[in-house]
């Protein structure tokens, strides 16, 4: 049963990197055809993302309530019916409305997930969990792109990642059963999923809460600023043509899901809390490389450091979180956390753009520097407060 419903939870997480990078792929062809500047696009991601927080802000209240498998099958079907809706809509205007369950199911499938994976399974488990994510994110692009090869449309990409969804939503319903079990169990354990749902202010009263909000922050920041600018930066400070890097960006986002793969293996060895800390210095290597003025072959081992690095990272800190502050506790302040990652996601990467803006590009491996000092010292207070 264990292993059946684990399978079901990978699916899941391709499902949710499905979506995540079809929106950057398809907006050259969708931006002509809606008439509207290329620039909105931001507007539909800050939605998507403000769908996510808000969803994740409140995911442990409502997972308590109805139980992960429900909170998943109605998330993944608001994604679908969100790919439907960009698949048929008539205008951009309608790619808003659109934009807000897609934002809305994503969040509450990558709280419940994670929180019912930090539970219930190893390490491993969670390293492999958001390798698939990754396989996803990989693989919605590649959808996207073999259809306008055939001289389909963007629309067609869109629709047919939506049946999968649906498909998936299917199985799901037919599996809420498997997840109440475990439910039932958890309570014969001694937690009752419908204990009092502790607030946001206070959980962030917690000691050592705002450490492990904060580590998610600047760990998104990374990321993200790496995945959005880091093509920029080879085209702009290094001189090397625009397909050349974007095929390094995606190598960047391949780096971490291979690790990902990988790390869930080490994890049978090694701690969360040692992958954590040595992804931190696999990534200070790799920004170390893109701040020096080395020779391009050695920049581009840079940015697969940093993706490398960035691997176990994310996986491992959401799987301690029980052990930090207990599984009473963990799905509400995993819920949290990932409102904390997709706000680093949402604000440091253009933080980072609207200062290179009146500055400089080059200036990227300072910010990703800043981020990742950032990120090992909140991580290391953490963790030193567990051993305390």
């Amino acid at each position: 049963m264990a292993t059946f419903l684990l399978v079901i939870i990978y699916t899941a997480f391709i499902s949710l990197g499905l979506p995540d990078a079809l929106l950057g792929a398809g907006w050259p062809a969708m931006h002509t055809g809606f008439g509207v500047p290329i620039g909105y696009a931001g507007i539909l991601q800050m939605i998507v993302s403000g769908g996510t927080i808000v969803s994740s802000l409140n995911s442990g209240r409502i997972l308590r309530r109805f139980g992960t498998g429900r909170v998943t099958a109605v998330s993944v079907a608001l994604t679908a019916a969100a790919l439907f809706g960009f698949a048929f809509i008539p205008s951009f205007w309608w790619l808003i409305a659109a934009a807000i369950p897609l934002g809305l199911g994503a969040g509450s499938v990558d709280s419940g997930l994670n929180s019912f994976v930090a539970a219930h399974y190893e390490s491993r488990h969670m390293s492999w969990l958001h390798s698939f994510w990754g396989v996803g994110a990989l693989t919605g692009p590649l959808v996207l792109s073999a259809f306008l090869k055939r001289g389909g449309k963007w629309q067609s990409g869109y629709f047919s990642i939506a049946v999968f969804q649906t498909i998936l939503v299917a199985i799901l319903v037919l599996s809420v059963p498997l997840w109440d079990k475990v439910r039932a169990r958890k309570e014969q354990e001694g937690v009752d999923p419908s204990s009092p749902h502790p607030g946001l202010f206070e959980i962030i009263r917690l000691p050592g809460v705002k450490f492990a909000l904060l580590s998610f922050l600047f760990y998104c920041g990374v990321e993200a600023s790496m995945g959005l600018w880091s093509g920029s930066f080879l085209v702009k400070v290094k001189g090397m043509d625009p397909a050349s890097a974007a095929s390094w960006v995606s190598s960047f986002y391949a780096a971490i899901t291979l690790g990902r793969f990988i790390t869930g293996f080490v994890t049978f060895r090694v701690k969360n809390v040692d992958l954590v800390r040595w992804g931190s210095v696999v990534i200070g290597a790799g920004i170390l490389l893109l701040l020096l003025p080395v020779p391009l072959p050695l920049t581009l081992a840079g940015i697969m450091l940093v993706g490398l690095g960035c691997a176990p990272i994310f996986p491992c800190m959401i799987h301690e979180t029980p052990a930090h502050f207990g599984a009473d506790k963990a799905p509400s302040i995993i819920g949290i956390q990932m409102a904390f990652a997709y706000v680093g996601t949402t604000l440091l990467p253009p933080f980072f753009g609207l200062v290179s803006s009146f500055t400089t590009l080059a200036l990227l491996p300072v910010f990703l520097a800043v981020y990742a000092v950032a990120l090992g010292f909140v991580s290391e207070r953490l963790r030193a407060r567990r051993a305390g």
